[in-house]
Order: structure tokens, then sequence, then C-alpha cells
């Protein structure tokens, strides 16, 4: 475990000048009168605020680095030499017929109405923010030609500079919220679905009703939180005139964009940036199960939850509450999460931790089902990235986890893709991308499995990022496949957590998985002793 605490991070674009840290304040073992820094402390000097958040605004996602006692790194996957489970009917369990190809990823969630998908993974949130606004049509045209679920995030039709609203000052046109929804829409083919998150700016704005009056969405997902932070959703805006008709819309902007300190402190060039904040949520257990009534009064199919890294009194009211309420997925997303704009210490220091929050989640839902009731289907987040923390993540909760949220390594192809596109249009290819090709259909492994989905007539027409997201996500589905071989799950319905192996005396304390040395050995000593 990393006892040091520096007060500097490449989130904050700040360092220490020291390598001599004080663990516990971070700050460098000497401090010199006249250092020209850069650390949290010497740039927050003069750009106070600014500090708490990772940057540049619109052109970064951070995660915590934080690294916790216990992580999914100390649970290792089970292999074995025999047997094979999940196979399609009538398929002999023998080396030539149980192959890894014949693994089926495909998942489905959904209390009545299922949803299904290709793969046992969908996106975080995303909302608000500049970066997922400006590269929406890479990840929602990935999300579903990869066929998988996208969330479009909070707040999107209430920061549009385009929306309008009624008499009643509900939304009557937001041009970004339809975009990004006929973007997923006109590739969409069965599998996945696009799903709008709602916070509390959102319910008073009327989303709900717009996006099923004009749009038909079938899903709408309440937002209690998410493993970043434990406060709303935060984006930062340029202009005094953004700030203002934000704050004009209801918003909290800070600093106050109305106070002439803010506004003269604007002109001279200190404040660059305001900040616009979502209101905290406040739970009760009648509040929840009323608003459920009336988004299925409005004609939802499904209704979803999405909540954060709080306590576990928190936790077991989502599993609860949702259970009462037959929500058909319920995402628990662990600390520290990743954003696309968070305040960085937050990030750091609070929450419960991915392992320990969903270690609990099995935990409380296995009490729920022991007493007869139903459990919600539930999705893990909070720092998924891979094949086997997919595979972790569906043992460790099983039989209850269908599917997890990956925020930023479902974003980064289709960043990676979009900026692909620019190199090859500016002819300043990198090199370790040029080693490929100079041409797309040269570069991308998967271009021509793309152009057989949609079509050669519409491929000129994907983008790019949306065949990096493609790629990705088959990466994932062979890798995962090749996993479930070797453990002979042939089937994601199969996979158990007597597939999973504790590494430490401390994660057995926290997951209840046991020890490497004590999975299977009574059945490792019956046949020394047969």
């Amino acid at each position: 475990m990393n006892l040091q605490r520096p007060n500097g991070n490449d989130a904050t674009r700040s360092v220490n000048r020291s390598h001599s840290v004080v663990p516990g304040s971070g700050l460098c073992s000497r401090c010199i009168d006249g250092c020209k820094g850069n650390c949290e402390i010497f740039k927050a000097t003069f750009r106070g605020r600014e500090l708490i958040y990772p940057g540049p605004f619109g052109d970064v996602t951070a995660g915590g680095d934080k690294d916790y006692p216990v992580d999914y790194s100390h649970l290792n996957i089970q292999g074995y030499a025999v047997g094979a489970e999940g196979l399609p009917a009538g398929t002999p369990a023998d080396p030539d017929h149980a192959r890894f190809p014949l693994v089926n990823t495909e998942t489905e969630y959904g209390w009545d109405k299922k949803v299904k998908m290709a793969l046992p993974v969908f996106t975080g949130a995303l909302g608000s923010t500049e970066i997922a606004r400006k590269n929406w049509e890479h990840f929602a045209v990935g999300a579903a030609i990869s066929g998988v679920t996208i969330v479009c995030g909070e707040n999107v039709c209430g920061i549009d500079p385009a929306l309008e609203l009624n008499g009643a000052k509900k939304v009557s046109k937001a041009p970004d919220m339809d975009r990004r929804i006929e973007a997923y829409k006109k590739y969409h083919a069965g599998y996945g679905e696009i799903l709008i998150q709602m916070n509390v700016e959102d319910t008073n704005l009327g989303v709900a009703e717009y996006i099923i009056e004009k749009h038909k969405i079938e899903t709408i997902e309440l937002k209690w939180g998410q493993g970043a932070k434990c406060i709303g959703g935060e984006i930062k805006v340029g202009t005094l005139e953004r700030a203002l008709e934000l704050q004009k819309r209801g918003y909290i902007v800070t600093p106050d964009p109305s106070d002439p300190i803010s506004q003269a402190a604007f002109k001279d060039g200190a404040i660059k940036e305001f900040e616009r904040h979502s209101r905290l949520g406040f739970v009760t257990e009648e509040g929840f199960m009323k608003e459920v009534a009336r988004l299925r009064g409005l004609g939802f199919k499904r209704i979803t939850l999405k909540t954060g890294a709080y306590s576990l009194r928190e936790l077991a009211m989502a599993i609860k509450f949702c259970s009462k309420a037959h929500i058909d997925l319920l995402t628990i997303d662990g600390a520290s999460g990743g954003t696309g704009m968070s305040p960085w210490r937050m990030m750091e220091e609070w929450g419960v931790p991915s392992l320990y929050l969903h270690s609990a989640a099995y935990e409380y839902a296995s009490i729920l089902a022991a007493q007869g009731e139903r459990v919600p289907d539930l999705a893990f987040a909070g720092g998924f990235s891979s094949e086997d923390g997919v595979f972790k993540a569906l043992a460790l909760g099983a039989p209850y986890v269908k599917a997890v949220c990956m925020g930023r390594a479902l974003m980064i192809p289709g960043m990676v893709g979009k900026n692909i596109a620019q190199w090859i249009k500016e002819g300043t290819l990198p090199k370790n991308v040029s080693d490929y090709g100079s041409k797309a259909e040269e570069i991308f492994v998967n271009y021509e499995k793309v152009k057989d989905i949609v079509g050669a007539g519409e491929i000129g027409k994907i983008p790019l990022g949306a065949i990096g997201i493609y790629s990705y996500a088959d990466k994932l589905k062979v890798g995962l496949q090749q996993l479930m071989a070797g453990a002979r799950r042939f089937n994601l319905s199969i996979i158990s957590r007597r597939d999973l192996m504790s590494l430490t005396e401390e994660c057995v304390k926290v997951t209840g998985i046991p020890y490497l040395l004590d999975c299977y050995r009574d059945e490792a000593l019956a046949i020394l002793k047969s």
C-alpha cells in the first residue's frame, strides 16, 4: 500500500518539488521559502478553488489513484482441467467441441421486460461534461454497433444553449438531447439500449416527459450518486453570459456570476471559469416510491437506479427500495471512481471503495433472497477496465450481478479513434499508429467487420471513434471468452463465487471468498486419500 499522500497529482497539474513527502499531509518534508512550485498549495495560492478539480475541463477524464488496502487485484480467477458447464444443448464436453469461441457472453437485465446485451458491459453516465458532449457520436455509435447499453447522463437538457422552456418552465425543445438519442438509435440493432439519467434538476425541468413524448424512450434512470463524488454533477463554463444563463435556469453557479465582485474579477481576467453545480438529492422511501410510480405512469417500461459509494446504510436502502419498487437494474458505483469533473481530493478520500462496497452488496442481496424477496438485477461499477475485472465482478456478485458499468475504459477508445481520424487527415499519425498503415482500413483491425454490420454505404459515415469502441468491446469479449473457457464456464449464468480465490486473509475478510489454499481443499484431500 502506498503510504505517501503527495501534495500534487497530474490530475490537478501539480507536483511536489521534493521526492521526500510527509505521508500524512503530502507536503514536501523540506518546504523552502522561495520555492517556485508547483505543488497544490503553491498553485492554490494564486488560483484558489481551481485546484479542487482535475483539468483542463473538457479535455480530460480523471480517475482516483488511491491505493486501497484491498481491491479486485487481490482476487484471482480459478481455472480447471475438467468439466464444461453451460455449453449449447447437445454439444459434447470434449476437446473437439468445448472450444472458447463457443462461450456465450450475452446477458440481460430487467424485472420483467428484459434488455439483452451482446456483452456484459455498458457505459458510465455520459452527461453534461464537455468531453461527453463533444465525443458523443463516437460513444453512441460505438455502443450501438457493439450491442451494449449507453447511459446518457444528467443535466444534458439543462445546459443546452439552445434549450427552450414552455410557460411552465419545462423543456419544450432540447436539440442536444435530440442529437444524442438519434445518434444511438440510427445504428441500434436490437442489443442494448439508450437510457436517460435524471437528477433533481432534470426532474424540475420535465426531462422525463420530454424524452418519452418526443423519443419514446423506454428506460429512465434515477440517480442517487456515483463513485467519484458525493455531491451533485458539476461542469465549468467559460463566459459570464453563460454562467448567468445557467443561474437563471435554477442551477447553483459559483462564484456567483450575479455578484458585482465576481463580475469585476472576470473582467480583470482573474476568474476565468465559473462552476455549475447540481443540487444534492435527499432520499426517502416514500419519495422514491412516489417518483417510480410517477415515471411508470408516464409510460416508461423500465426504471433503473444509479447509486454511489455512500455508507452501508444507503446501500441497504438502495437494494431494499429497488426490490420493493421492482427496479429493473441497480448500478452500484464504488470509490474512487472516474469523472469528467469531480473534486479531486473528494475522489481520493471519500466513500466506500469498490471491492468493499460490492462485497457488502452481495451480502445484502443474499439476505433479501433468504427472506424470500426478489433481488433486483445488479451492475457493479468503479474502476473496471478489462475482461478479468468483468469476470471477477460477475463472480463476486453471482447470481445477482448481470453486467459491469465501465466509465473511462469505454470512453478512451472513442477519443483515440477520433484523434486517429484527425491525424490521418493532417498526415501526422504517430509512429505507434502508422506502423499499422496510413488509412483507417489498415489501422483498425475491425474495420471490415464494422463495414459488414452497417453496410458499405454507411461505413464512410461511421466515426472512427465508434470503430475504436467496437474494437475494444471485441477485445473484452474474446478475453472474457478465454477466461470463461479456462474456468469451464460457457455461459455467464454459470459463473459463481467458487470461481474466485482470495490471495490474502484480508481479502477473505472483506469478500467472503476463501483463501486460495482453502479453495477446493476438501476435494483435493479426497482425491489423495481415495
